[in-house]
Formats: structure tokens, C-alpha cells, sequence
């Protein structure tokens, strides 16, 4: 969406992606495990398969065997170059369950792909910059929400995101009382449905200039001015390295308020390897610590240009975090 303002991938047609991901050998092996398919002959199928394919791509199908102490997710924006079907094969055939930031209108994609949706948008405007902050966008925004919330909830999905909004040259406390204010009016249906509204927090020093959330400790407040159990701040990892840093002592002392969790490498938001200052072992050791059952998603931009490298990049990320 171009209010986010993310890079927006070159487009393929579906054959070609095909063709150059792989996803054909992705989907079969999807549907031999949907339908229960014994080890053995799966075991022949993939070897068939592999010898098929170049040489770099053998035994990228394989579901990974992951610990279950975190439960992964992966954002749908950051691999806009597949179409969400094309994700739900690839998220299915990493053997990770569950997509951030859908809107109602895809949800039936996720429904056909048996892929969950961890983080929902709502169905009208998404809008990282026009938030619950600013008054002027509360008529919009209520409408909204109170649309989506029964949508989500039909659907089975629990989490809703929304946004502080810039500042626009407001105060910390205008904004707090405008946002508690606005969200409010939409707690009572969120509660009433079982839905958790998660306000987002950015960094405001190098990507998402002037946004008013851009400190843990703000968005603390808010929660506590809201007074819900149903109101959570999303943490995002890569956002609060770069405003404050801090990361797995403020997840140690704060994870009360914190109900979802992205990530991201620093400096760069690209992958989660060595290259880059957070070490995801142990802050996903932290979360985990905390008793937290929500999940992690991934949100960086791989650095690669081939479509499998940054398949393999998110196979990759989901193996650190998976302590």
C-alpha cells in the first residue's frame, strides 16, 4: 500500500515465478503432507524432484523441524514479489503457520491454504502516518475498526493493528489523550468479540519520520490510560533497536503490554544473520522466558535478488529464532 511507503517488488506473472522459485515443487510437497501422505513416499518424491532441479535449489522443500517454543509468522509485505497463495506455499512448505498483516477481503486465501492470519489490517485505508492521534481522522478510523473487528473475529484471527499516526507538530500528552479518546470508542466491540487492537511502535529516526510511537515508554502509557486487556502494543524489534535500544531488558520488564512481536536486522532492516548488531537467539530466548504464546513475525527486507535466495533467507531467519 503507498502509504507505507515500502519498496514495492518488481511484479511476475505466476508462470514465471513458477518457474523461478521452484513453486512447483513447493506445492506438491505441500499437498503430500496435507493429505497425509506416508514418510516413505514422500521421501521418493522429493528425491525425484530434487534431481530434476538445479543444483542450488535441492532440499529447499523440506519442512523445518522447528522446537515449538515460538510460534512463527512471516509479514505478507516483505515478499510482495509472490502472490499471497504463492506465500501460504512457501510459509507451508517452511512448516511455519501463519501470515502478518492480511486484509479481510484475503482471508479466504488464507482459509483455502489452511494458513492463519497473526496480525490483521482492517478492511478500508491503512495508513501508517493519519492515526488515532489526530481527531480529525477519528470519524474514519472508528467506522473502520468497527467494521473489521466482527470480520476478524468470524474469520478465527485475534490480533488488529493500528497506528499512533505522525505528530504534526502535537506533544506527547495531546496525542496520548486523542488516541485514548478514539480508541476507546472501539475497545468495547473489540473486548465484546475477543479481538486484541495493537498499536504498532516505529522508529522515528530513520524510517518512519515523525511518527508519535516511536518510544516504548509512550506507548506503556497509552495502555494504561486505556485500561484493556484487549489494547497491546506490537514490539517491534527492529523499530525500538534503532529509537532506544535496550531491547531484551525492556521485554523482560515490560512484556505485559507487549501482545505481538516483528523483526528486523541493525542496522539496514535486512536479514537476521551475523552481519547485523541484534542477536535473535537470545532475545527470542527472552520472549519465550516471559511465558509469551503469541507470535513472532518476520519483517526484513532480504538483501538478495534471487526470488529462492530470499525464500531461503526466511527459512534461515525462522531457524535462529526457533529456540
Amino acid at each position: 500500500m503507498s502509504s507505507f511507503n515500502h519498496p514495492q517488488p518488481e511484479k511476475k506473472s505466476r508462470r514465471d515465478l513458477l518457474k523461478q522459485l521452484g513453486l512447483g515443487t513447493l506445492i506438491t510437497t505441500t499437498s503430500m503432507v496435507a493429505h497425509g501422505e506416508d514418510h516413505a513416499t514422500r521421501g521418493k518424491q522429493k528425491d525425484r524432484q530434487a534431481s530434476k532441479a538445479p543444483a542450488p535449489h535441492k532440499n529447499r522443500t523440506e519442512r523445518l523441524l522447528l522446537k515449538g517454543n515460538i510460534h512463527h509468522s512471516v509479514c505478507s509485505w516483505t515478499y510482495g514479489f509472490l502472490s499471497l497463495s504463492q506465500l501460504c506455499d512457501v510459509a507451508n512448505s517452511i512448516g511455519i503457520g501463519a501470515i502478518d498483516l492480511v486484509k479481510p477481503a484475503d482471508f479466504s486465501i488464507l482459509k483455502e491454504k489452511n494458513v492463519a492470519c497473526s496480525m490483521c489490517y482492517t478492511a478500508g485505508e491503512t495508513s501508517l502516518t493519519k492515526g488515532f492521534n489526530d481527531k480529525n481522522h477519528h470519524s474514519w478510523l472508528i467506522r473502520d475498526y468497527l467494521e473489521a473487528i466482527p470480520l476478524v473475529a468470524k474469520a478465527g484471527y485475534k490480533n488488529l493493528i493500528c497506528f499512533s499516526g505522525n505528530r504534526n507538530g502535537m506533544d506527547d500528552e495531546t496525542g496520548l489523550q486523542n488516541c485514548k479518546e478514539g480508541l476507546l470508542q472501539i475497545m468495547g466491540a473489540a473486548e465484546k468479540f475477543g479481538i486484541t487492537i495493537q498499536m504498532e511502535l516505529f522508529n522515528s529516526k530513520v524510517d518512519h519520520r515523525d511518527y508519535m510511537a516511536d518510544k516504548s515508554s509512550w506507548g506503556i502509557e497509552l495502555c494504561k490510560r486505556i485500561g484493556s486487556p484487549n489494547f497491546k502494543l506490537l514490539y517491534d524489534i527492529y523499530h525500538m533497536q534503532v529509537n532506544e535500544g535496550d531491547i531484551i531488558r525492556t521485554i523482560q520488564d515490560h512484556h505485559q503490554w507487549f501482545g505481538h512481536y516483528h523483526t528486523a536486522g541493525v542496522p539496514g532492516r535486512h536479514e537476521i544473520d551475523e552481519t547485523q548488531e541484534l542477536h535473535y537467539p537470545a532475545i527470542m530466548r527472552a520472549i519465550h522466558a516471559t511465558g509469551y504464546k503469541g507470535y513472532v513475525a518476520q519483517e526484513f527486507i532480504a538483501r538478495k535478488k534471487d526470488p529462492q535466495e530470499k525464500i531461503e533467507a526466511l527459512r534461515n531467519a525462522i531457524q535462529i529464532c526457533d529456540i
